[in-house]
C-alpha cells in the first residue's frame, strides 16, 4: 500500500495572547521531549502532558507529530535568520570588519544560546525531510549578507550572490559542526572570534582582487617588450 501523505501544515494560528502562550509553552516542551527521548521516541502524548495542556488543545494546532515538529523547526531557522536580517542590516554603511563581527556574532549567539535545541532539530530537519526549508533560511540569510556588502565602506565585491553565499557557508559550518560532534568547551568560547577571522579574511582577499591595483613587479613582468 502506498505511504500516505502527512500534512506538515498547523491547523491554524494562535492569535489570542492565550493561544500564543499555549504554543510556546508546547513549542517549549517538544524540545525538551526531543532532547529527553529523541525524534523517534517523540509523541504528541509526551509533548502535551510536558507543556501541561490536553492532547485535544495541542491538536487544535498541530494534527500531527511531523506538523508539530516542523513548526518548532521553522521557529528556530526564521530565530538564527531574523537576527542575522537585523545585524546586517545595522550595519549597512560600516567598514566590512564591523559587518563581519556584527553578524558572526548574532548567528553564533542564535545557535549557541540554545545549543541544545539547535543540535536536536538538526536531527529533526533530516527527519522530516525539510532541506527545503533549511535552504529557504539560508537564501534569506544570503540576501541580507548580499545587501549590506554592497553598502561597506571600504571595499567591494565583483560577485555579491557567490561572496555572500561563501560568507555564510563559512559560519554555518564550524558552528554546525561544533553542535553535532559537541566540539570541546575550549572551541566554543572562541569560535566567534575564529569564525570573524575566518570569515573576514576571505572577504578581505575577494575584495582586494577587485579593487587592488596589481603590485609593480607583476606590472613590470607583463608591461610589453619594444
Amino acid at each position: 500500500m502506498p505511504t500516505p501523505i502527512v500534512s506538515l501544515a498547523p491547523r491554524r494560528s494562535p492569535s489570542q495572547a492565550r493561544s500564543v502562550v499555549t504554543v510556546a509553552a508546547v513549542f517549549e516542551a517538544a524540545i525538551q521531549v526531543l532532547l529527553k527521548d529523541g525524534v523517534h521516541r517523540l509523541t504528541t502524548t509526551r509533548v502535551a502532558e510536558r507543556a501541561g495542556v490536553s492532547v485535544g488543545s495541542l491538536y487544535q494546532y498541530y494534527p500531527n507529530k511531523q506538523a508539530l515538529l516542523n513548526a518548532v523547526l521553522e521557529r528556530h531557522l526564521n530565530g538564527v535568520v531574523e537576527a542575522v536580517e537585523v545585524a546586517a542590516s545595522r550595519a549597512h554603511q560600516r567598514p566590512l570588519a564591523v559587518l563581519v563581527e556584527s553578524v558572526v556574532h548574532a548567528f553564533v549567539t542564535a545557535k549557541l544560546d540554545r545549543a541544545d535545541e539547535a543540535r536536536a532539530l538538526y536531527a529533526v530537519a533530516a527527519e522530516l525531510a525539510r532541506a527545503d526549508l533549511v535552504k529557504q533560511a539560508s537564501v534569506r540569510a544570503c540576501r541580507a549578507l548580499a545587501a549590506a556588502l554592497s553598502t561597506v565602506t571600504d571595499a567591494s565585491f565583483d560577485d555579491l550572490p557567490v561572496t555572500a553565499y561563501m560568507f555564510a557557508t563559512a559560519m554555518i559550518g564550524p558552528t554546525k559542526g561544533l553542535l553535532e560532534e559537541e566540539a570541546p568547551a575550549k572551541l566554543a568560547r572562541v569560535i566567534r572570534r575564529q569564525l570573524v577571522s575566518l570569515c573576514l579574511g576571505y572577504l578581505e582577499r575577494e575584495a582586494s582582487r577587485s579593487t587592488s591595483p596589481l603590485p609593480t613587479s607583476t606590472v613590470r613582468r607583463l608591461r610589453p617588450r619594444s
